[in-house]
């Protein structure tokens, strides 16, 4: 069964939430995101120009053996 709706494509402002902290160093691997830490997880925060950039920031934190815990728009996104 085919259906109509529309892909929502994610690009913007996101933030990344990942399991414990990085160190700060690893920020130019992460292509100009931003860390920042929340308790005990870290927060990649940045611009994705599209969703080719939010996969290969994905794919990075899949190799690095990292545990995702969210990908979220940042609430100023239009």
């Amino acid at each position: 069964m085919q259906t109509n709706r529309k892909q929502k494509v994610m690009k913007g402002k996101v933030a990344i939430k990942v399991k414990d902290h990085l160190n700060i160093e690893w920020q130019e691997w992460f292509e100009g995101m931003e860390i920042s830490y929340e308790g005990d997880d870290t927060i990649l925060s940045g611009t994705i120009k599209d969703e080719s950039k939010l996969h290969g920031i994905l794919n990075l934190i899949r190799d690095l053996n990292l545990k995702l815990i969210s990908v979220n728009p940042c609430e100023d996104n239009k």
